[in-house]
C-alpha cells in the first residue's frame, strides 16, 4: 500500500478557494500556450509547501545560482535543466530558490518560465489550477504521441501537435529576448522508480541547448508528492508526504563548447543517434549532481 495521503483528499478542502482565482485555461491549442503565472496562486501552493517540506530543506550550491544569474544579467539566454520526480519539482524550485536561494535565487525564480506538458493543463482540475502558479511554454510532448495507436487519431493529434510546438517556439524566442530564463524536465516525464526509461534524457533538449548560452543543472533529492503505486496515471491520486527536500545547484555550463566537444569526441563518422548522446550526458551530469558527486 502506498504511504501518505492521496493529493485531492489532503487538499480537498481548497477547491472551493482554487476555484475562486483559476484562470480556467485548460483546453490548449496554438492560441494559449504561454500562460502567465497567476500571483492569486502562489500563496495556495506555498502554503501546501511549507507544510510538506521538512526542517532541513533548501539550497545546496547558491554560489552556483549567482554565477548563473550574473550571465543572465550580461545578456546571456539561461536555461535550468532539472531533475523531475513529481508534480511538486517545479513549485518547490521556486519556492526554495524565494526561501534560501538569496537575492539571486529570487531574482531567477522571478524569471523562470517553465516548459510543461499540455497533461499538466488539461488532466485534473486541480493539477492544472496549482500548475497556474507559475509562467509556463505548453508544449506537446512526443512521448504524448507514441501512446496513441489509433492511426487516424494519431494523425489528428500529429497535426495538432505542430501547431501547439510551433507556437511554442516562437514564445520561447520571446521570451529569450526579455530575458526570461526557460527551465525544462529533460526527461520529459517523471522519474518512476524501476522504470529506468522515464529517466533518460528526451533528445528535443538538444535542440534547446543549440540554443541557449548557459544552462543550471539542478538535482532534487528528497519527495513530497510521490506517484501512486495504485494509479500511476491519476495526478490527483499522488501521495502526499512531508520529506526533507534538497534542491543542489551546479556549476553553469556553457552550451556551445559543452556540445561541440561532444560532437568532437563523437567524430564524423559516427552514425548514431548525437542528439540523444548530448542529451544522456546532460543526464549524467544531473546523476552526479544528485549523488554528491563533482558533477
Amino acid at each position: 500500500m502506498d504511504e501518505g495521503t492521496r493529493l485531492d483528499e489532503k487538499y480537498g478542502y481548497l477547491v472551493d478557494e482554487l476555484k475562486s482565482v483559476i484562470r480556467a485555461q485548460n483546453k490548449i491549442d496554438d492560441t494559449n500556450i504561454y500562460q502567465e503565472s497567476n500571483p492569486n496562486m502562489l500563496p495556495v501552493v506555498d502554503r501546501m509547501l511549507a507544510e510538506n517540506f521538512l526542517p532541513g530543506s533548501g539550497v545546496v550550491g547558491r554560489n552556483n545560482i549567482s554565477a548563473f544569474m550574473e550571465q543572465v544579467r550580461n545578456g546571456k539566454h539561461g536555461l535550468v535543466l532539472c531533475e523531475h520526480y513529481s508534480n511538486f519539482d517545479l513549485p518547490g524550485l521556486h519556492y526554495i530558490l524565494r526561501k534560501d536561494g538569496g537575492e539571486d535565487g529570487k531574482e531567477l525564480a522571478d524569471k523562470l518560465v517553465a516548459i510543461a506538458g499540455m497533461k499538466l493543463n488539461e488532466d485534473n482540475a486541480m493539477v492544472s489550477a496549482l500548475a497556474e502558479a507559475f509562467s509556463r511554454i505548453v508544449i506537446y510532448p512526443s512521448r504524448s504521441l507514441a501512446s496513441i495507436k489509433d492511426p487516424a487519431k494519431r494523425a489528428e493529434e500529429e497535426a495538432r501537435s505542430k501547431k501547439i510546438n510551433f507556437a511554442s517556439m516562437r514564445y520561447l524566442d520571446q521570451c529569450r529576448r526579455r530575458g526570461q530564463v526557460i527551465m525544462v524536465f529533460p526527461s520529459g516525464t517523471r522519474y518512476r522508480p524501476g522504470v529506468p526509461d522515464t529517466k533518460r534524457g528526451v533528445r528535443e533538449i538538444d535542440s534547446y541547448l543549440r540554443l541557449t548560452d548557459v544552462f543550471l543543472p539542478v538535482s532534487i533529492n528528497g519527495n513530497c508528492l510521490r506517484i501512486s503505486e495504485d494509479d500511476p496515471k491519476n495526478m490527483a491520486h499522488d501521495r502526499v508526504v512531508p520529506d526533507k527536500v534538497v534542491y543542489t545547484f551546479g556549476k553553469p555550463v556553457e552550451c556551445k563548447p559543452f556540445r561541440n566537444a561532444i560532437l568532437e569526441k563523437l567524430g564524423d563518422d559516427y552514425d548514431g543517434d548525437k542528439k540523444q548522446v548530448i542529451v544522456d550526458e546532460v543526464m549524467a551530469i544531473l546523476d552526479r549532481l544528485h549523488n554528491g558527486e563533482k558533477a
